[in-house]
């Protein structure tokens, strides 16, 4: 809590516009353990967004530093008289000045800016470092990054992981750049250990080799982010590493999001169908959960929202900021049954909010459907390969009733008789709902459904229906 008056002291409230009047009035020296969060006010998605009236609304966010107020500080004085004013002022200038920028990936709102300063990219590549080792990695690995070249937050992490490792991390740019058939021809060059990469994107890759005959018996590891992973798509990756002569090969999911500006992994040394967590690091930020209505906040293994507040950042800053993420086990202390880490840990699925829609289904009208726990259902269905759920009005009238479709491509051998009972059986089951149709597909026609190689995140949740 120390570090964190301190952030909001020395940097947010007198360099932020948005939070020095967010924060005014604020006792700081109030602050002195978990409780006292709930003094500091929430910071939401809407927050960030422009708008007519302010249209660089993000901008209040970065913190812009008073050469007036810093110029006061008898730390500053005291580095003068050592060092010399241009050394203090290039060292305030490597602090705070923006020289990287990343935005969320505006799949319901604008795409919002994120700026890094050299501060923030040293604790990235500090970041990647830890990621690799809590993914036990080595440095003489070879690493395959096939993340899309993009200001996106999955891309630049797992680049300076390969540089704060100071291990050999080639970038493909993902399918948008090189395509599948380059990247399956850089596997055959490169013969990775491990390949980075969004879940969907690298399930195509590995099927389409698997499906050449290609043979990669060294493959050790596979880290996934920027989407969910559900339990059924690492069985079904799993079963692909296999088929190209790779086995014991560890998959882990990493969690992050652009106003973090980090991301944090699974413990390698956990149970491969049991993960033990996500391992935070508390020297960069503060996580709690909280009740998703109240904002009230949860106590250790409860679930709720993710709420977190970066202190050891610059550039752009947010607090308490609300991620509209769900934690199924809330946030545990105790060791790591895996690795033995006392590093707190985010437990269980994590879902989103936003993922909760209204259907009107004839029988009862604005019914609440859980797509997160859709995604589970269809990612466990045996013979099921990539699918994707759309939403649509019947016959295209905006005053119909609403239908859902899944658009499915059996695996190989799946009989698609079979695979539509179950598909049908297990989505009554699993969220008392029957789609309305089953579309098969081939294997090409669902990458240009999903937008594989095109879109930054492939699409398994499309919503066609006219906007209210």
């Amino acid at each position: 809590m120390a570090e964190l008056r301190r952030h909001l002291r020395d940097r947010l409230i007198p360099f932020s516009a948005y939070y020095a009047k967010k924060l005014d009035g604020i006792d700081l020296d109030s602050l002195r353990e978990p409780a006292d969060l709930a003094r500091l006010p929430f910071t939401e998605k809407a927050d960030l967004l422009s708008s007519p009236e302010h249209p660089n609304k993000a901008r209040d966010f970065v913190l812009i530093p008073d050469e007036k107020v810093l110029a006061k500080r008898l730390s500053t004085i005291v580095r003068a008289v050592m060092r010399g004013k241009a050394r203090v002022k290039a060292g305030f200038e490597r602090e705070f000045r923006p020289i990287l920028m990343t935005a969320t990936t505006g799949r319901s709102s604008d795409p919002v800016p994120f700026l890094y300063s050299q501060h923030d990219i040293a604790n990235l590549e500090e970041a990647g470092r830890r990621l690799m080792v809590l993914c036990d990695s080595r440095p003489d690995y070879r690493h395959l990054n096939v993340f899309p070249f993009a200001p996106h937050l999955a891309f630049w992490q797992m680049h300076y992981a390969g540089l704060g490792f100071n291990t050999f991390c080639l970038s493909t740019g993902g399918g948008k750049t090189m395509g599948t058939d380059g990247n399956v021809a850089m596997l055959e060059k490169i013969k990775p250990d491990a390949i980075i990469g969004m879940p969907t994107f690298l399930y195509h890759l590995l099927t389409t080799a698997a499906e050449r005959g290609k043979r990669w018996r060294n493959l050790r590891r596979i880290v996934l982010g920027g989407e969910k992973v559900p339990q059924g798509l690492r069985t079904k990756l799993r079963e692909l590493c296999a088929a190209l002569g790779s086995h014991d090969v560890k998959i882990m999911a990493t969690y992050g999001f652009t106003e973090a500006k980090t991301a944090w992994p699974e413990c390698a040394f956990g149970q491969s169908d049991a993960p033990t967590g996500f391992h935070l690091y508390p020297d960069f930020g503060i996580f709690e959960v909280v009740d998703p209505e109240t904002g009230a906040p949860r106590g250790e293994r409860e679930p709720g929202e993710i709420v977190y507040t970066p202190i050891n950042a610059r550039g752009s800053c947010v607090l308490r900021y609300r991620t509209g993420d769900l934690i199924e086990g809330g946030i545990a202390w105790d060791p790591c049954p895996g690795c033995g880490r006392t590093l707190p840990r985010l437990i269980g699925r994590i879902s989103r909010v936003s993922n909760i829609r209204e259907m009107n289904l004839g029988k009862v009208k604005g019914t609440l459907v859980d797509f997160n726990e859709l995604e589970h259902i269809l990612d466990d269905a045996p013979g099921l390969g990539s699918w994707q759920i759309e939403l649509r009005k019947k016959d295209d009238d905006p005053l119909g009733l609403d239908e859902l479709v899944v658009h499915a491509q059996a695996m190989p051998n799946a009989d698609e008789a079979t695979l539509r009972r179950e598909i049908g059986d297990r989505l009554a089951r699993g969220a008392e709902i029957r789609p309305n149709d089953i579309v098969f597909h081939d294997p090409q026609a669902m990458r240009d459904r999903q937008g594989v190689g095109k879109a930054l995140k492939e699409e398994k949740l499309v919503d066609h229906r006219p906007k209210r």
